[in-house]
């Protein structure tokens, strides 16, 4: 289990390996919130999304070991990639053909190996795992590992500290150990406040298996929120039963939905995101996420969105993924 103590230890670890981003007021979105809705901009963490914090504390804590390795849907790949050139270890990210290509470039300006694997990061696993058994390297998972929950953890010590009367902290879902660390330390230091899980309707495997009451295998498909795709793992151990536990609502949005959550963060807000980080926007546009009882924290967990795509969403072309 990752208690408080286990993010505390992790927050002085990490601390010059990640950047402390900032938050902002969002006017438009609070008049349409009906309260005070806050932007916290960890997109602008050093390689462009939150998962800096937990592949550095899991990395950190590593013994001698052959390399690195991973299966990722991108930003986490990248994190472990740039955290393992600090510590000076081979990197070998194991990713899907569903992977955009700017985020496997990203992985290879790290000195990384981008190893492009299947259809699914359930297929891209097989061969970390493989890495791990027989060539020595340490697996470091995107979410289901405690080191990576009490890093993503931090997030949730930095908003109460920046944001003390925080009612709420809006959460994009994937695997789910964003949402578990956050939640561990944001209820730890102010067990009122309230966690929402937001994801979308394409693929969310978190969403199907908390309805199942198990983790299931869920398909993935193309969507705009891509860094939310890929499964929690049937055997997980940790994120599962933490969201479970913790989260207080859930929020499955449309990929028109997304599409317009980037675009108002673009123009209104100006702030270049990708979708899986404009769920907590979509969901105020869409009429289904309100401030109540006191301020409502966004977080903008990256920003590693193709550029061309990025404006062609924002000019209102037709939604890639319909």
């Amino acid at each position: 289990m990752v208690t408080l103590d286990d993010i505390l230890a992790a927050s002085e670890r990490i601390r010059d390996m990640v950047r402390v981003t900032p938050v902002k007021a969002a006017p438009g979105l609070s008049r349409l919130a009906g309260g005070p809705v806050w932007l916290k901009c960890e997109h602008r963490q050093e390689t462009g999304a939150f998962k800096l914090r937990g592949a550095s504390n899991a990395a950190a804590r590593l013994g001698e070991v052959a390399g690195v390795t991973t299966a990722s849907t991108g930003n986490h790949g990248r994190a472990l990639a740039h955290a393992a050139r600090q510590l000076g270890l081979p990197a070998v990210i194991c990713v899907s053909r569903l992977v955009p290509q700017n985020k496997l470039d990203a992985i290879r300006a790290l000195d990384a190996e981008a190893r492009v694997i299947g259809a699914s990061q359930d297929e891209a696993f097989d061969e970390a795992r493989r890495l791990q058994r027989e060539e020595g390297f340490a697996l470091i998972p995107p979410f289901d590992h405690p080191d990576v929950i009490a890093g993503q953890g931090t997030l949730g010590l930095e908003i109460l500290d920046q944001i003390p009367d925080a009612a709420a902290i809006a959460v994009p879902l994937s695997g789910g150990g964003l949402l578990a660390g956050v939640a561990l330390a944001a209820k730890a230091r102010r067990p009122a406040i309230r966690i929402i899980g937001i994801s979308m309707e394409r693929g969310a495997a978190m969403a199907a298996s908390l309805k199942a009451g198990h983790p299931v295998a869920v398909p993935e498909q193309q969507t705009l929120a891509d860094s939310l795709g890929g499964g929690i793992g049937l055997k997980n151990r940790l994120t599962f039963g933490l969201c479970r536990d913790l989260m207080d609502d859930l929020i499955l949005l449309t990929e028109d939905e997304i599409a317009a959550g980037i675009r108002h963060l673009s123009v209104e807000e100006d702030e270049m995101v990708e979708g899986a980080a404009a769920v907590g926007a979509a969901a105020i546009l869409a009429g289904r996420l309100r401030a109540v009882d006191g301020p409502l924290v966004l977080i903008l967990s990256g920003q590693n969105i193709d550029p061309a795509r990025h404006a062609a969403i924002v000019r209102g072309a037709a939604c890639p993924t319909s």
